[in-house]
């Protein structure tokens, strides 16, 4: 068999196996963060993308769920011919619009505001092929549903990690996030991927919010910061970051919160946090 006819052989095996067509949001990948400066790889090995603040969501074949398995409530044209395989992506409007593109997936009742939000998707979680196999299905099956809402995270090929580096100043000068580097022959994994890197300028993370601390000064009777415990169990005060509306009206005891820093102290504290903003409880993975 050559090379065409095993692509449209895999092709075909993968969208016609009843294993591909998921009815859960499992297995869900996770990113390792990565350091430039520590860590040394060979970039020629990965595909890059740019990474997006948007709520992360698996198309089941059949539903869009929220990492946490929640149902989002779409109209009917958004995934409209949408393949009958599971997808992973981010529901995605813009850069610095979080807060509106939460508004509007989170909402019981979809609304005209949808025409605005583009499935991103980046990821086949239950296909066995690896990452760049995968990326030409992916591309494949995106381009056969015609469908203006379901799209493909632009991946590139770098050739240097000096040319890394200009990436992401040029992603972080318009207001983007970071980068997503995935290795060539990595195999989708449950869990936190060591194949799978994160770069960004600071380290971020999230933490629940166990109690409000009264502020002092200038922010007497407003919130002087939470005290938020980790997903490792580590209790520290957030207290920067908050514009003076989010001190007034604070997250809420035992909502989550996304924080930014720079490294951790030996007792695994967070150095230099600083709040980012509230994550809505759909889109929390517990």
């Amino acid at each position: 068999m050559n090379r065409a006819g095993y692509s449209a052989y895999v092709f075909s095996m993968l969208v016609a196996s009843p294993l591909h067509a998921a009815a859960d949001i499992t297995p869900l990948q996770l990113a390792t963060p990565y350091d430039i400066e520590q860590d040394i790889i060979t970039i020629e090995n990965y595909w890059v993308s740019e990474k997006l603040d948007g709520i992360r969501a698996r198309w089941t074949g059949s539903q869009l769920l929220t990492r946490s398995g929640t149902l989002i409530h779409t109209p009917h044209w958004f995934t409209k011919d949408w393949p009958n395989v599971a997808l992973d992506g981010e529901l995605w409007i813009e850069r610095g619009q979080f807060e509106k593109t939460t508004s509007v997936v989170l909402s019981y009742t979809p609304d005209t505001r949808w025409h605005h939000v583009a499935f991103m998707a980046f990821d086949l979680p239950q296909s066995d092929l690896p990452f760049e196999s995968r990326l030409k299905v992916l591309r494949r099956l995106i381009d056969d549903a015609k469908n203006v809402s379901l799209s493909l995270v632009e991946q590139y090929n770098l050739t240097s990690l000096h040319e890394l580096e200009k990436t992401l100043d040029k992603v972080l000068s318009h207001s983007g996030e970071g980068l997503m580097l995935h290795h060539k022959n990595a195999l989708y994994f449950n869990g936190r991927s060591e194949y799978l890197l994160k770069l960004k300028k600071f380290d971020d993370d999230e933490a629940k919010v166990i109690s409000h601390v009264k502020g002092k000064g200038k922010y007497t009777d407003v919130l002087g910061a939470l005290l938020v415990q980790t997903r490792e169990g580590v209790i520290f005060k957030l207290g920067s970051g908050f514009s003076d509306k989010e001190r007034e009206n604070p997250p809420p005891v035992n909502s989550w919160v996304t924080f930014k820093y720079a490294g951790k102290t030996r007792n695994g504290k967070p150095r230099f946090a600083s709040f980012l903003r509230q994550r809505p409880n759909a889109d929390i993975s517990h």
